[in-house]
């Protein structure tokens, strides 16, 4: 898929298929997250894969927005250095695994931010680093329309040269 189309038509997929994410794939989603740019290169951050059925429902437990991360494949947590822009940089990151798991028919969503240190003891994170966020991988459970998004149009958000000059 090109990426503009992937960014695009990419949507927030809650509901998943009882169908694993070929090891080829997850490998493909986590590396364009540590291939994703970061401020003076530090790459401020560490991805926890989770497939273990058990923890993937802990995980959706703890997460009070995100209980269906119990029903996907996988989930990757983010989890980041305390760093001026580690929040800018994990960001980065969990933007351009989604953009490829969806380039891929592989859909997800961002649940939860920061504050999530419930999760810590169950994922053995050092208390040094910060959950960012729980990222849930799966394969749709039904049809999910493709580019039908509610947005602004773009001569409302984007502007030229000045902010009183709207972009068309």
């Amino acid at each position: 898929m090109e990426v503009f189309e992937a960014v695009r038509t990419v949507l927030a997929v809650r509901e998943f298929q009882d169908k694993p994410v070929p090891p080829e794939s997850l490998r493909r989603i986590i590396d364009a997250g540590r291939l994703a740019g970061s401020s003076m290169n530090k790459q401020p951050w560490h991805f926890i894969v989770v497939q273990n059925r058990d923890s993937l429902r802990q995980l959706g437990a703890v997460a009070k927005t995100g209980p269906y991360i119990a029903q996907a494949a996988l989930a990757i947590v983010v989890v980041i250095q305390r760093t001026p822009f580690s929040v800018s940089d994990g960001s980065r990151a969990i933007q351009s695994m989604m953009l490829t798991a969806w380039s891929e028919r592989v859909g997800s969503n961002w649940v939860g931010f920061m504050g999530l240190t419930e999760i810590k003891p169950l994922l053995a994170i050092p208390d040094d680093l910060d959950v960012l966020a729980i990222i849930p991988f799966g394969y749709p459970a039904k049809p999910v329309g493709q580019g039908v998004k509610s947005r602004k149009p773009l001569s409302d958000v984007a502007h030229l040269e000045r902010f009183d000059e709207p972009f068309q």
